[in-house]
């Protein structure tokens, strides 16, 4: 009996023990729950939110709308349009293989656009937009959306992209756009922030050049979206912003004038304000229309750009590098009148060719020019009175001066990166580059614009610019931005030591022009409101043999490579001088028939407008 009663007592014990060890337990567990609770619920608060609302709320982020180009009179040049576009993202797919065959169907997308959708489709990550196709029809983009309630992950765009009204007239002043690839992307943090899928930056051009000014600010969307994805509500919508404008000095209608009288010919065409260094024109022939590239351009489209013996990728006003043949002869004359080598009265008697160290140096004119001053070997652009001052004046001096006048050197800057220098050679340069010393008779052929001499057309327009306006320094700009208005001619720096040197050079230029025996005086003007004064110029290509001398062979008999190129500088109107330009035709034959009657044209154009340019220009003044 009493160890029956002990032992119920042990029992009882042990009970007693183990639920208050399992209490005890129960109790620190449920401490644990509640201040693990506490904690998140708590404690971690904006932590969780935050997460909980990244997994309701997504965030589209839209192209943003680049900047248009307008000319200088407000026509629009490079603009905007709506394009549909077709977008997946492949991690909110539930079967991709269907919805990309439903696409298929609806899109009537041919074996090989199929395949290129599914191959981008491999070249990304998961969670990167596939763009099925950037330029929808409007037919096609309202079926898709009536069958997205099937189509998971399918998001179609409304997306704005460029367009260029004129083609080709414009595409080697402003580029093309394409899409940004990784090192656009990695090379530019503008770029890298507002990168969307399917974003178009500037590849060329002042597209490129302005990029971060007229790339505009993403439109933001912020959506509720449920378990599967699928949008429910819009929670916000953040407005971006367009890029800013750009206003050019270009006038669209001269430069379509550009355009037409280059039509089939390669070359370039420029036109500079002398004074303000506006840009009134400035095309490159062939051209290609731009608008090829906006949503990525065909494999045939762009093996016939790129094998167009033509080059109309290369812009030959800003990366040909020519001879300047006979039009370097002002800045030769006018080097020469002030370093004091020679004055108005100075003859020379060309016999058709000069002897020099056993050496024969040809003038243009076999039976020569008999005994000719500085303006008459101007007029006839006689090449033994330019070898002869070239010979006093030494290769130095010309080439300081030739500097001075803007030859040489990039125009305009760091504005467009494929410009070139150029090359004026000298002495020190000979020596440095080629390791060899100079020799006189490069001085004499770089006196008419041969030999190791190289500039390009754009150079050739501000040295005739600069030239026309008495022999100030300008600086050419493209764009409307920090325009000055006209302001008298000494408030600019002097390159001239007499200013009379300089009114010889225009005289003797005039007399090129308009005078009989002149070399492109078949392309007068007599009319004082148009009348222009320049200087012809042909460039070889290689050089004349005898063999070549002796054949005489018209500029249609040679092959096209071998012809010489063309060239012609001029201002006007030549009593009140504002405009300049320079014409280049490559393998043209000669400045006085091919390219000089160009000049006549674009004069008339020029002139005609610049009173309506001149009212814009007013007015803008009177509004600020």
């Amino acid at each position: 009996m009493i160890n029956s009663s002990s032992d119920n007592v042990k029992k009882l014990n042990s009970i007693n023990r183990r639920m208050f060890i399992t209490g005890s337990l129960k109790f620190f567990v449920m401490i644990g729950l509640v201040s693990r609770l506490f904690f998140l619920q708590v404690k971690e608060n904006k932590k969780y939110l935050t997460l909980s609302d990244k997994n309701r709320i997504r965030e589209w982020k839209l192209a943003p709308v680049r900047g248009e180009f307008h000319d200088y009179f407000g026509n629009v040049i490079a603009g905007n349009f709506e394009a549909y576009q077709l977008h997946i993202i492949p991690e909110q797919v539930e079967d991709f293989r269907y919805v990309i065959y439903r696409l298929k169907d609806l899109l009537e997308l041919s074996d090989k656009d199929f395949k290129k959708v599914l191959k981008k489709k491999n070249e990304i990550k998961p969670w990167e937009t596939l763009i099925v196709s950037d330029n929808l029809s409007w037919k096609k983009f309202s079926k898709i959306n009536n069958h997205l309630y099937d189509l998971n992950g399918v998001k179609p765009v409304i997306s704005i992209s460029r367009s260029y009204p004129f083609k080709e007239k414009f595409t080697h002043v402003l580029g093309y756009v394409s899409q940004a690839n990784e090192d656009d992307i990695e090379n530019n943090e503008i770029i890298k922030k507002r990168f969307v899928p399917g974003l178009k930056i500037g590849k060329a051009g002042l597209e490129k050049s302005y990029e971060d000014e007229i790339i505009g600010i993403n439109d933001i969307e912020r959506y509720e979206v449920n378990a599967y994805g699928r949008r429910i509500s819009q929670l916000e919508f953040q407005k971006g912003e367009q890029g800013k404008t750009q206003r050019l000095t270009i006038d669209t209608e001269v430069q379509k004038l550009a355009n037409e009288l280059l039509k089939d010919k390669a070359g370039s065409i420029c036109v500079m304000d002398i004074y303000t260094g506006s840009i009134i024109a400035m095309h490159s022939s062939p051209s290609f229309d731009p608008n090829l590239f906006v949503f990525g351009i065909s494999k045939d489209e762009w093996q016939l750009i790129r094998n167009n013996p033509m080059k109309p990728l290369v812009n030959k006003t800003l990366q040909g590098n020519y001879s300047p043949g006979s039009t370097i002869k002002p800045i030769v004359a006018l080097s020469a009148l002030e370093n004091g080598i020679i004055n108005t009265n100075f003859t020379v008697k060309c016999t058709g060719k000069t002897e020099m160290y056993g050496q024969t140096y040809h003038c243009w004119k076999k039976k020569g020019h008999g005994f000719v001053s500085l303006r008459n070997a101007m007029k006839q652009s006689c090449d033994t009175y330019f070898y002869e001052i070239a010979r006093k004046l030494g290769v130095d001096k010309l080439s300081e001066t030739a500097k001075k006048f803007g030859l040489g050197k990039k125009v305009f800057g760091d504005l467009f990166d494929i410009e070139k220098n150029g090359l004026i050679p000298n002495t020190q340069w000979k020596k440095n580059v080629l390791g060899k010393g100079w020799l006189l008779g490069e001085t004499m052929i770089t006196g008419i614009g041969q030999g190791y001499i190289q500039t390009t057309p754009i150079q050739l327009c501000l040295m005739t610019a600069q030239i026309a306006n008495g022999g100030y320094k300008i600086y050419p700009k493209i764009t409307t931005d920090n325009e000055i208005k006209d302001e008298p001619l000494d408030k600019f720096s002097p390159l001239y030591k007499n200013s009379k040197n300089i009114k010889i050079v225009q005289d003797a230029m005039f007399g090129s022009t308009n005078e009989v025996m002149g070399t492109s005086y078949r392309s007068r003007i007599d009319d004082p409101k148009y009348q222009f004064a320049g200087k012809t110029g042909t460039a070889q290509v290689k050089r004349i043999t005898e063999r070549d001398r002796e054949l005489d062979l018209k500029t249609f008999e040679i092959p096209y490579e071998e012809r010489d190129h063309a060239m012609y500088v001029a201002f006007g109107p030549y009593k009140n001088p504002r405009y300049a330009l320079s014409v280049l035709v490559e393998h043209g034959g000669n400045g006085s028939t091919t390219a000089a009657p160009m000049a006549k044209e674009l004069f008339k154009k020029i002139i005609d407008r610049h009173s309506l340019r001149q009212s814009i220009n007013n007015k803008k003044y009177l509004e600020i």
